[in-house]
Parts: C-alpha cells; structure tokens; sequence
C-alpha cells in the first residue's frame, strides 16, 4: 500500500536551523494578514513551516476549498 511521501518533522530537517526561504516568508505573511497574526522575526525554516501548518488550519480560506 502506498501511503505517499513521508514527511520529515521540521525538527529532523539537515537545514531547519537556516533562515526561513523567501517563498516561506512570503506565504507565511500572507495567512499571519488572513488570520489577523503577526509573523516574528528571524524565524528559522523548521520554526516558519510549523508556522505555516498552525495558520492553514486556522485559514477558512483553505478550510472552505479543503
């Protein structure tokens, strides 16, 4: 049975503890605006994707084409 890829915990990831990518940064600004959230600075990647991932569930915009 193929379960699909197999994610990583942000945690194990060889670079999480670089500076979040601009594409990360970008996406993660614009759900903090739809979730009337703040971004923190100097986010690293590990700490923005776990970000990310507590805004999508909290996005009705994703929920409601989800």
């Amino acid at each position: 049975m193929d379960r699909g890829p197999v994610e990583k915990d942000p945690e194990e990831w060889a670079t999480g503890d670089e500076p979040m990518t601009a594409p990360q940064e970008s996406y993660l600004r614009t759900l903090a605006r739809e979730a009337g959230r703040d971004v923190p600075e100097g986010l690293s990647k590990a700490e923005a994707s776990k970000l990310i991932d507590e805004l999508q569930d909290q996005s009705s915009r994703l929920s409601e084409n989800g």
